[in-house]
């Protein structure tokens, strides 16, 4: 996935100027960046939902910006997108939340929507709340079924829009920890927009390691070998992008600030 110098502005507010970045196959992309910063926009870009005013926005070797609706479906087919909100429907049980696209857009038959289900319930160890109603569970149940649902039709790219927003601590870490099995062990292509930055540098200082039993997560032993980069969103530029351990060396000004509001000790 590529932006190659895409801009894009609202009336007379310039939201994003010039970005450019490439996504390898199996990595992963933290964008950070203050609220208002254009995170968000950037996601409406990659799914076609929004066109830039300049540039070109790439997804597997196409250009979104230049697709029709019909094509866009298509692609977007292929990418799993995870809401701030969850944005699970009330009215459905949770395997019919999961199974959803599987059911509706791709018309799997239902014993195969049931297989692909209940395996997504059981990588993120919510095997039991199948036949729940979103009502029923917690934040933190609603938020990893939302995941789930995400990554159900094996897309490979997904997107996660600030997935910790309103958890508490202990509950984001174990969506945190979601993130990290699959970019580790699914070596799923993702980019996850937050401005949660305990949240972010716990996702990129862990790993994923496949256990004979399952899994466990883990220190990431060497850092710089981390597939995670950030990304910095400031005034519609991106003012930084590398490793945790150059972000938190870097000498900007702003990067020094940001972090120091957003990093314990406060």
């Amino acid at each position: 996935m590529q932006f190659d110098q895409v801009s894009l502005s609202f009336d007379e507010t310039e939201v994003l100027r010039d970005v450019s970045f490439t996504l390898p196959v199996g990595s992963m992309k933290m964008l950070v960046g203050a609220s208002g910063s254009g995170k968000s926009i950037v996601l409406k870009l990659i799914l076609g939902l929004l066109r830039p005013d300049a540039g070109a926005v790439s997804v597997y070797g196409h250009r979104v910006d230049e697709m029709r609706e019909a094509d866009l479906r298509v692609l977007r087919s292929d990418i799993g997108m995870l809401f701030q909100e969850s944005a699970l429907f009330d009215s459905l049980t949770v395997e019919e939340n999961v199974g959803y696209r599987l059911d509706e857009e791709m018309h799997l038959p239902m014993e195969q929507v049931r297989r692909r289900v209940e395996e997504v319930l059981g990588f993120i160890g919510l095997s039991q709340q199948i036949d729940r109603m979103p009502s029923a569970l917690s934040g933190g149940q609603r938020r990893r079924v939302a995941i789930a649902r995400a990554i159900a039709s094996s897309p490979k790219l997904l997107l996660f829009d600030d997935p910790t927003t309103g958890l508490d601590p202990l509950t984001a870490i174990s969506v945190n920890d979601e993130v990290i099995k699959l970019r580790d062990l699914e070596h799923v292509t993702s980019i996850v927009v937050t401005h949660q930055m305990r949240d972010a540098f716990y996702v990129a200082q862990h790993r994923a390691v496949a256990t004979g039993d399952g899994h466990r997560i883990e220190p990431a032993v060497d850092a710089t070998s981390s597939p995670v980069r950030f990304m910095v969103l400031h005034e519609g530029r991106i003012s930084f992008e590398g490793t945790a351990d150059e972000l938190l060396a870097s000498p900007d000004p702003h990067l020094k600030e940001f972090l120091h509001k957003t990093l314990p000790p406060w």
